[in-house]
């Protein structure tokens, strides 16, 4: 009894450390603005503007580590929101790298989930 427990335990974190590692992958771009020479101030705002995706996938992170089929279907949602919001057909690399990592670990998230854990109490 103890393996069946076992393996759906083990995969959840599997989504989570994504999730993770998709937020960090997603802040490293925010390090441009230190390179534009921006005073203090406006230098502040231009990283919080630059890490507001990161903040999202953060943010569905903690939704999904609590309730992970809200949470999964928050990040596939995240990552169609991107496609549609700067949707051009050249920009298909972007989507793969962007979209894809965000939908995988929606889906990850929505497999491995546990319905007894996901109701609300």
């Amino acid at each position: 009894m103890a393996a069946t427990k076992a393996g759906p335990v083990r995969w959840s974190w599997v989504p989570r450390a994504l999730a993770i590692a998709f937020a960090l992958f997603l802040g490293v771009f925010a390090l441009d603005v230190f390179q534009e020479g921006y005073a203090l101030g406006p230098l502040l705002l231009a990283l919080l503007m630059h890490l507001v995706p990161s903040m999202l996938v953060l943010l569905a992170l903690g939704v999904a580590w609590r309730w992970g089929r809200w949470g999964g279907w928050l990040f596939i949602a995240l990552g169609a929101a991107y496609m549609a919001i700067f949707w051009h057909p050249a920009r298909w690399p972007a989507y793969l790298i962007i979209s894809g990592p965000a939908i995988l670990i929606g889906v990850l998230f929505l497999l491995s989930g546990q319905p007894e854990q996901d109701h609300l109490h």
